[in-house]
């Protein structure tokens, strides 16, 4: 029953917690959106200065609020791939020096691996195989939960991810950063069926389409001209009306290759993972066609939505208790396929072997 400390700087939130099995110890949590805000988005730089401003005090809570010592602490987490690679450092280095110091065993984790592992926390009894819908501000994935570590990607964004398209309509709509919560907020008061909107398809070179792949750039240009039009009338732009279209528009593509993924490939079981599984409406969705299709369907706690240091321990957790654990020397990486992660494990542990050899 290994008990993890874990941080997560992978953007603009840093994130200690402390994770027993999948029980969850405390999970602390400093956002940095206030500070983003009047960009419009994540400033890269100033990101990783308000880790470095914010970590020490995190972890101190997090073990505070946890009401152990270093004692009862069997090994060190930090997300290592992908995000901002500045940001990323500040976890990792965090990490690697805590994992020195108290003479604990370093873990790595894939930041999409913990929005997996996010339905572990709610769902203990959860073991693959399963289905994945990871959706997020960078990531819109369908991913097949083989096995432990063992992932593939089904189906993928071709263009942008969900998250980034909510930001970008929020944009249009003059509704702030983030986008997603504005929008999800101000769809409820509207009619999701004043405005048909177009729902992306991604074609083939040999005609047809691929069936889960998703694609969000013309939905958002299709917004775009729809709100152009209507500020040429004199009346107010009816945004409640546009939010709710917009969000019907994603909710039923992602519900609809989801479940399709789901039956082709005899997945019985659906999970949620991502700052967008906090959406009302795909919520909404996917538990009622699940439902119909007799499927089973997980999803994460809202608060386990948005990235957290909670989910990130619960995977290593898992690696620690298989008996793994990453080198010292482990690199961060802006950019990571998940399906790559067992090879880059083992390159990983080749490089530490041939530096002892």
């Amino acid at each position: 029953m290994a008990t993890i400390l874990a941080l997560e700087t992978s953007c603009d939130e840093t994130a200690v917690a402390i994770v027993k099995n999948r029980k969850v110890l405390s999970n602390i949590v400093a956002s940095q959106i206030a500070i983003h805000q009047p960009y419009g988005g994540v400033v890269p730089e100033i990101a990783s200065r308000h880790h470095l401003e914010a970590i020490n005090h995190c972890i101190d809570r997090a073990l505070n609020v946890a009401k152990i010592d270093w004692s009862d602490i069997d090994g060190i987490g930090a997300t290592c791939a992908p995000g901002l690679v500045g940001a990323l450092l500040v976890g990792a280095t965090a990490a690697k020096t805590l994992a020195m110091v108290r003479n604990k065993p370093f873990l790595g984790i894939h930041h999409l691996e913990g929005h997996i592992y996010a339905s572990y926390l709610c769902k203990p009894q959860l073991q693959p195989p399963f289905l994945c819908l990871l959706v997020s501000g960078g990531h819109t994935s369908l991913i097949h939960v083989k096995a432990h570590g063992q992932y593939k990607t089904l189906g993928k964004t071709r263009d942008d991810a969900v998250g980034e398209a909510y930001d970008k309509v929020a944009r249009l709509l003059n509704l702030g950063y983030p986008g997603g919560p504005a929008i999800d907020k101000l769809a409820q008061t509207g009619n999701s069926q004043a405005f048909p909107l177009p729902e992306g398809k991604i074609s083939l070179p040999e005609g047809g389409y691929h069936p889960y792949d998703f694609s969000f750039s013309g939905l958002k240009t299709a917004v775009q001209r729809l709100v152009r039009k209507l500020e040429q009338k004199t009346a107010p732009l009816p945004i409640a009306d546009i939010a709710a279209s917009f969000q019907e528009t994603v909710a039923k593509s992602l519900t609809r290759k989801t479940i399709t993924c789901a039956l082709d490939h005899n997945l019985n079981t659906i999970t949620l993972g991502g700052g967008v599984a906090a959406n009302s409406r795909l919520r909404t969705l996917l538990q009622n066609s699940t439902e119909k299709n007799h499927l089973r369907l997980c999803f994460p706690s809202l608060e386990f939505c948005t990235d957290n240091a909670a989910m990130i321990a619960c995977a290593a957790v898992e690696h620690l208790n298989r008996g793994y654990n990453s080198p010292l020397n482990m690199e961060v990486q802006s950019r990571l396929n998940i399906a790559d992660i067992l090879e880059f494990r083992l390159n990983e542990r080749e490089r530490e072997r041939m530096k002892i050899d």
